[in-house]
């Protein structure tokens, strides 16, 4: 797989393990990336610009060959620009990349997607938070209790 930067916009299919059949489109400009997938059934199109992205990484595969990719924060939104044994191509077209983009030019940052974080209290939303940080306390005009009297008298 090799993509040239000086052909831009272009359009790619890419392997995406959380998309329903294992594959995403891609869609690259100079200014914005757009990518479309499907997860559970729900098609969707994500659109980001490229000063969003960290960078353009160098990773190593496994045996001799090399992978360029267009890194963002969130791992499952990193793009695969390049593929190749030669170091020389590769260093040439990570050049390339990071000039067209003007973005850095990474060293491998690979990072496994996190799992999912558990909320905290499944049923949080069931109550008004300000009900939530409420206190019982005393109260202000405490009322009057008058036991052993023979007569209650009501004034006003």
């Amino acid at each position: 797989m090799r993509l040239d930067p000086l052909s831009l916009p272009v359009s790619f299919s890419a392997h995406d393990t959380r998309a329903a059949g294992g594959i995403r489109q891609v869609e690259l400009h100079r200014e914005r990336v757009v990518l479309r997938r499907a997860v559970s059934g729900m098609r969707m199109a994500v659109n980001l610009r490229v000063s969003d992205f960290l960078g353009i990484a160098l990773r190593e595969l496994d045996d001799s060959r090399m992978m360029l990719v267009l890194v963002h924060r969130d791992p499952s939104l990193t793009i695969p620009l390049c593929v190749d044994d030669d170091p020389s191509e590769i260093a040439a077209a990570w050049a390339m990349w990071s000039e067209t983009f003007a973005l850095p030019q990474l060293q491998d940052t690979h990072r496994e997607a996190a799992p999912r974080r558990r909320r905290r209290n499944a049923i949080r939303d069931r109550r008004p938070r300000f009900l939530m940080r409420r206190r019982v306390g005393h109260l202000l005009n405490p009322a009057s209790i008058y036991r052993g009297e023979r007569e209650i008298i009501a004034r006003n």
